[in-house]
């Protein structure tokens, strides 16, 4: 069965956003607005798998928003919203809750990694997150996943999910009068290009993160013009010139990523970026650097302020974007009831 294609992706409202969203999932995100039909999510319903303060949750909902609309995703043009507010998350997820088997879920790497040594006392939740992250890219039957290195295994088991869905149920999904009993397309992963994976300026070997305690680790979407540029040359590095080509980047993982970062905001490669500076010492690139971040990351940062001082506004824009993704879940979802036997109302 072809599928239309539709892409989906989303971003917890945890910590600010900062320059790796921007370049490793953003920046695609913006561009497939512009040829395919897109749907993106601030995952609310994820970020409470750990403890989350009401008050601050509700105001870093907002915060990722404006950052989303100030960094250039088109409300108009693609559809943006809460996961909260369309209960087909949740639903879908309790009956791929059903789907998906222990095994599965006990090779997810990132709950090992995100509960610790403390793994009994995590939540039922942040064990189950996979399968709600297929309920969330599979309520809206999304065809195209833009995501990280980190999220690929979520994803091949989104796809597993779908699978063994489509053959459990292939007789009903059949008589429901889908042809080849394939309900659920396999979501296919869009892997984003280069600076898909930015570094902590503080250490090349990590990967960005909000989560990082040290502020002079990342470059957050609402540092201002002076803050950017304090933290660009600050930036940990090593005594040696620029090499003149990438091979040269071997081995130094500061280097290689603050060139990765020029490269990826002046659209260029990383041999671009050491054909203008290679030879050259990091006390002249980093001004370049800083001008660069400034000039690209700046005007995003006022108008994310703008947004914020205006959370009417966002809330309007998060429920419009909830009713438009609400009409196209409703009727997938009443599908997936009556392919499972429910009894129940169409909407």
């Amino acid at each position: 069965m072809k599928f239309q294609e539709r892409v989906f992706s989303g971003m917890q409202p945890t910590g600010s956003l900062h320059l790796g969203n921007y370049l490793g999932a953003m920046l695609k995100w913006i561009d497939l607005q512009k040829t395919h039909e897109c749907i993106y999510c601030v995952v609310d319903l994820h970020a409470i798998t750990v403890w989350q303060d009401p008050a601050e949750l509700r105001q870093a909902i907002r915060q990722v928003t404006a950052a989303y609309i100030a960094a250039g995703l088109d409300p108009e043009k693609s559809i943006l919203f809460n996961q909260s507010q369309v209960s087909a998350h949740a639903e879908l997820a309790w009956v791929f809750n059903c789907v998906a088997r222990l095994g599965w879920l006990n090779r997810m790497t990132q709950f090992k990694e995100k509960a610790g040594k403390d793994r009994e006392n995590a939540s039922v939740g942040l064990y189950a997150y996979p399968n709600l992250m297929a309920a969330d890219i599979l309520a809206y039957r999304a065809t195209h996943v833009p995501v990280g290195e980190d999220q690929k295994q979520h994803l091949e088991l989104s796809r597993d999910i779908a699978q063994k869905f489509n053959n459990d149920f292939c007789a009903q999904i059949e008589a429901a009068g889908y042809e080849g009993g394939d309900f659920f397309p396999l979501p296919e992963p869009v892997i984003t290009g280069p600076a898909t994976r930015v570094m902590s300026l503080r250490d090349g070997t990590r990967k960005m993160s909000k989560s990082e305690p040290s502020e002079m680790s990342r470059i957050n979407l609402t540092d201002d013009n002076d803050t950017i540029a304090k933290k660009v040359k600050k930036a940990k590095t090593d005594p040696e010139p620029l090499p003149a080509d990438t091979k040269g980047l071997s081995g130094r993982p500061e280097a290689e990523n603050l060139v990765g970062i020029f490269a990826a905001l002046s659209g260029s490669q990383k041999a671009d970026v050491l054909a203008e500076f290679g030879g050259r010492q990091f006390s002249e690139f980093k001004p370049a650097l800083a001008d660069l971040c400034v000039a690209r990351l700046g005007p995003i940062a006022d108008e994310a302020r703008r947004l914020m001082d205006d959370p009417a506004e966002i809330d309007r824009i998060l429920v419009d974007g909830a009713d438009r993704a609400r009409a196209i879940a409703a009727p997938i979802l009443a599908d997936v009831k009556d392919i499972v036997g429910f009894v129940h109302a169409r909407p």
